[in-house]
């Protein structure tokens, strides 16, 4: 007992759902479909901020991975969100669309084919830290939340971005 206890430990990983024979990724800039500029990079490089945070696959030049994950960055949604006593809009949320797949080499078959969103929210005062929004909806408003600042409507659209990005490790950590 004590052995297979041992033996069965020894092999426990963060990967441990990830398939045995895949060892690195091949991450493409993303296609962004939409009219917004930049996107397309934004999210590319969330994506591989998550799997370098992780590090449980290399990430190596398509040539080389063991798998490839695609997206496009297909729609976008943007819009009023709160209305205050007055009925005028207090809040705003933009809401970005991924599709995304998730392509083992080896056994020449999709692992993951899924589309993913995430939203971030902003008012129209111009300054994050002090707009009475949970911008990233963490449960912290203005001067709770250290990372609330910039411009709202990039701020959003990366919150969203962010929120893809950890989807996408979480779903790939579960694979199977």
């Amino acid at each position: 007992f004590l052995f297979f206890l041992c033996y069965s430990c020894g092999f426990y990983s963060m990967a441990g759902s990830i398939p045995a024979h895949i060892k690195s990724v091949s991450i493409p800039l993303m296609i962004n479909e939409t009219a917004e500029y930049g996107l397309e990079q934004t999210v590319t490089n969330k994506v591989l901020e998550k799997f370098n945070e992780r590090g449980i696959l290399k990430i190596l030049d398509r040539k080389f991975a063991d798998s490839i994950i695609k997206g496009t960055i297909s729609k976008i949604d943007e819009g009023p969100y709160i209305y205050n006593k007055e009925e005028s809009i207090s809040e705003y949320r933009y809401k970005v669309y991924l599709k995304l797949e998730w392509y083992d080499v080896l056994n020449d078959k999709n692992l993951i084919s899924k589309t993913y969103s995430g939203f971030g929210s902003y008012g129209l005062n111009g300054d994050i830290s002090n707009d009475g929004i949970d911008n990233d909806n963490d449960g912290k408003i203005d001067n709770l939340d250290d990372d609330e600042f910039g411009e709202p409507r990039i701020f959003a659209a990366e919150v969203a971005m962010e929120k893809i990005a950890e989807d996408i490790m979480n779903d790939i950590m579960t694979t199977w």
